[in-house]
C-alpha cells in the first residue's frame, strides 16, 4: 500500500497536468460549436459537449498509457539503481582498506523512501539538505562532527571515503600468476610492446622476482658473511650483482597500479591464486579477494619433489630435511651448513651435483662432512654418457664430497640426535641434515578450477604453438608442456626456457601471434673450473658421439663470464650469429675417449639425426648448436661438425 501511495505521489503532477489539458481542449471544442459549457467535470473527462466525446476518449487513453509507462519506467529504474548500489557497496567492502572499515553506514534506503524522494523534487529543493557532506579525503574520519556522524552517508560519500587511501586493484589488464623468471620476462615483453600497459604479478613468495641459478651456484662461493641478507654475489668474472632482476624502485606499488598514468609493473607478494574462473575472467586469492583480468599468464613453475620414505618418516625427520628451490631454502641450508657436522644430499642431477660441489668447497674450511648419494652409477648419470659421468663423479670427489653410488633409500629415521638413512643394499648412513634434490613437479593446482588440460606424459599445462591454453590464457616456464616443432611435445625446467617462453608469451599477449620455435638451453657449473651448456634432448640412453680437445686456461666458466660479462649466459643467446652447419660427406670414424676431458662436444643421436648437444667447457657457441638441431639433418662426419665450435683452437 505504501508503495502504491508513493508511486501516486510521484505521478500525481503528471495526471493533473494531463487533466487540465483535457478540460482546456473541451472548452475549445465548445467554443467551436458555439456552446460554452458552464462547467467541466473534473473526474469524468469523457463527459463533454456533443461532438467532443471522441477526442476525450483519446486523451483518456493517452493518460492511461502515460501512467502505465511511467510506472513501469520508475520500477525498472529503481530496481537497476538498487542493484548497482549493492554491487558498488560489495566492491568497496572487498578492498579491505582501514578507511572503509571505519565507516559506519546505515542500511540502504528502502524502495519506498527512494520513490517518495523522487516524487517530490520541488519540496526537497526548497528544504535545507539533511544529508551531511562527507569529510575531506585528507581528514581523519574520527574527527567528523557529531552532526555529520549522525547523518546517513550517501553512496558517493562511501566511495570517496574508500578511495581516500589507495586500494589493491580489483582489475588488471595483464595478470601474471607466479613471480619467477617467466613472469618477469613476460612483464618486460608486454611493456616493450605496450609501453602504457598495467601489469600485475601475483606471487606466493615474499620476494620480488629473482633468478634461481645463483642459489645453487655463485652464492655459495661468496666471501661475504652477510650474503644471506644482501643476496649479492660475485660472478666467476669477479663482477658483483644482485640476485634480483630489478630493484624495488623499478616496480609500481600494487595499490597505485590502477591510477598509474603511464602504467607499470606491480608485484603482489605473499598472495596465492587458489581459484580461476575462466569464463568470468577473474581469479580468487587465498584471502578471498577477487581480481579480474583481460589477459592472464600462468607461470606457477614447479614444486620440488621429496622422497616418500622421508615424508612418511615423521616430524623430526621432516624438520631436518630441505627441499631446495627458493631463497628461504638457501638461507636455511646456509645456516645448517655453518652449524651441522654432516649434510647428505640425495640426488645426482644438476641441482644435487651443484650443491655437493658448493658445500664440498665449504667443508675444507669448516670440517663439514658432505655426502652425496644417488641411484645412478655416476653424477648426472641420466644426462651424461657413462664415461663422462664417471669423470664428473671423480671431479665431485676432489671437491671434498663423499659420493655413494647406486644408493636407493629404503627408510629414514631419527635416532640419538642423528638421521639414519638405510639403503636397500643394507648400507647405513648417519647424518645431521638431508637435502632432497630429486626433481621438480610442475605446479598445476589451477588446472581443475580453470578446466585446463594437463599432459599425462610430461605433466604441466598443455599449450599450443603460441603457448596458449585458452583464447586469453597463456602458460610459460616450467609449468608449460609445449610442442617443439623439431623434437615434439616437451616440458623443460631450465632458466633459458623460462626466459624465452615468458618473453614469447608476453609478446603474444599483446597480439604478436608468434609460434614457439626456440630451442632452449641449460647450463651447469661444478665450481668455477668445470661447466657445460646443453641443448635439445640430452638423454644418456641415446647413442652419443663425443669429440674432445685439450683445454686451456680460457676453457672454464670463470673465463667465459669474464669474456661475456654476464653470469646468466642464456639471456644473451641469439640464433642470428650461428654459422652454417653443413659438414662435408665423409665416413664417420670411431671417436675415442680419453681419461681427461678438457673440453669438447657431445652429440646425442636419434635415427642418425642430432637431437641434443652438450658443450663441455665450450662457451658462447650455443647459437651454432641451436642451428644444427633446427636443421635436423644427418651428418656423415661429426668430427667435422665439431670443428664448427672451434674446439681445436688454442
Amino acid at each position: 500500500m505504501l508503495t502504491c501511495r508513493a508511486v501516486w505521489k510521484k505521478l500525481a503532477p503528471l495526471a493533473r497536468a494531463s487533466s487540465t489539458v483535457c478540460r482546456q481542449n473541451v472548452r475549445r471544442a465548445g467554443w467551436n460549436n458555439a456552446r460554452t459549457p458552464l462547467c467541466v467535470p473534473v473526474a469524468h473527462m469523457s463527459t463533454g459537449p456533443v461532438g467532443g466525446g471522441s477526442d476525450n476518449l483519446k486523451y483518456a487513453l493517452l493518460v492511461g498509457a502515460a501512467f502505465v509507462g511511467g510506472l513501469t519506467y520508475a520500477v525498472i529504474t529503481l530496481k537497476g539503481d538498487q542493484k548497482r548500489h549493492v554491487e558498488r557497496m560489495t566492491e568497496i567492502s572487498s578492498r579491505k582498506q582501514k578507511s572503509a572499515s571505519q565507516i559506519q553506514t546505515e542500511p540502504p534506503a528502502p524502495l519506498e523512501t527512494k520513490l517518495e524522494a523522487a516524487a517530490a523534487p520541488d519540496a526537497e529543493a526548497a528544504a535545507p539538505s539533511e544529508t551531511a557532506e562527507p569529510p575531506p579525503v585528507d581528514e581523519p574520519l574520527a574527527e567528523a562532527s557529531a552532526e555529520e556522524a549522525a547523518a546517513p552517508l550517501t553512496d558517493a560519500g562511501v566511495e570517496e571515503a574508500a578511495d581516500s587511501k589507495p586500494s589493491l586493484p580489483s582489475h588488471a589488464p595483464y595478470l601474471l600468476i607466479g613471480g619467477g623468471t617467466a613472469s618477469f620476462a613476460a612483464a618486460r615483453s608486454i611493456r616493450a610492446r605496450d609501453p602504457g600497459a598495467k601489469v600485475l604479478i601475483v606471487t606466493d613468495e615474499p620476494d620480488l622476482p629473482y633468478m634461481r641459478p645463483p642459489l645453487s651456484k655463485e652464492l655459495w662461493f661468496s666471501d661475504d658473511p652477510s650474503v644471506t641478507e644482501t643476496l649479492r654475489f660475485k660472478q666467476w668474472n669477479g663482477k658483483e650483482r644482485s640476485i634480483y632482476f630489478q630493484p624495488p624502485s623499478f616496480y609500481v606499488d600494487a595499490e597505485e597500479l590502477s591510477g598509474a598514468e603511464n602504467g607499470g609493473v606491480a608485484v603482489l607478494t605473499g598472495r596465492k591464486v587458489v581459484h580461476m574462473d575462466v569464463r568470468g575472467n577473474k581469479v580468487k586469492l587465498d584471502d578471498d579477494m577477487e581480481i579480474s583480468y583481460d589477459k592472464c599468464l600462468i607461470a606457477t613453475g614447479g614444486v620440488p619433489r621429496n622422497l616418500q620414505v622421508i615424508e612418511r618418516a615423521g616430524e623430526e625427520v621432516m624438520k631436518r630435511t630441505t627441499v631446495f628451490r627458493k631463497i628461504d631454502d638457501f638461507k636455511s641450508l646456509d645456516k645448517v651448513s655453518r652449524n651441522a657436522q654432516s649434510i647428505t644430499i640425495i640426488g645426482g642431477g644438476f641441482l644435487g651435483s651443484e650443491l655437493a660441489c658448493a658445500l664440498g668447497r665449504r667443508s675444507t674450511e669448516s670440517g663439514l662432512e658432505v655426502i652425496q648419494m644417488f641411484p645412478e652409477k655416476g653424477n648426472m648419470g641420466k644426462v651424461l654418457p657413462e664415461y663422462l659421468s664417471n669423470w664428473t663423479t671423480e671431479k665431485v670427489k676432489k671437491e671434498g664430497v663423499k659420493v655413494i653410488r647406486e644408493a636407493v633409500v629404503k627408510s629414514v629415521s631419527y635416532k640419538d640426535d642423528k638421521l639414519e638413512i638405510k639403503l636397500k643394499d643394507g648400507r647405513v648412513v648417519r647424518t645431521d641434515h638431508i637435502v632432497a634434490a630429486v626433481g621438480l613437479e610442475p605446479n598445476v593446482d589451477l588446472a581443475k578450477s580453470a578446466g585446463l588440460e594437463v599432459d599425462s606424459d610430461f605433466g604441466g599445462y598443455r599449450v599450443n604453438a603460441e603457448l596458449q591454453a585458452r583464447s586469453n590464457i597463456w602458460v610459460a616456464g616450467d609449468a608449460a608442456c609445449f610442442y617443439d616443432i623439431r623434437l615434439g611435445r616437451r616440458r623443460v625446467e631450465h632458466h633459458d626456457h623460462a626466459v624465452v617462453s615468458g618473453r614469447l608469451a608476453g609478446e603474444n599477449m599483446t597480439g604478436a601471434n608468434k609460434p614457439y620455435w626456440h630451442q632452449s638451453m641449460f647450463w651447469s657449473d661444478l665450481g668455477p673450473d668445470v661447466g657445460y651448456e646443453a641443448i635439445g634432448i640430452v638423454d644418456s640412453s641415446l647413442p652419443t658421439v663425443g669429440v674432445f680437445a685439450k683445454a686451456t686456461a680460457k676453457d672454464t666458466p670463470k673465463a667465459a663470464t669474464e669474456e661475456s660479462g654476464t653470469g646468466i649466459r642464456s639471456e644473451s643467446e641469439t640464433e642470428d650469429t650461428a654459422s652454417s652447419a653443413v659438414a662435408p660427406a665423409a665416413p664417420a670414424p670411431v671417436v675415442s675417449h680419453r681419461d681427461e676431458y678438457g673440453k669438447g662436444v657431445i652429440f646425442y643421436l636419434r635415427e642418425k639425426v642430432v637431437v641434443g648437444i652438450i658443450l663441455w667447457n665450450v662457451f658462447n657457441r650455443m647459437p651454432i648448436a641451436r642451428k644444427i638441431i633446427k636443421d635436423g639433418e644427418e651428418h656423415a662426419d661429426l668430427n667435422e661438425v665439431a670443428k664448427l665450435f672451434n674446439i681445436h683452437e688454442d
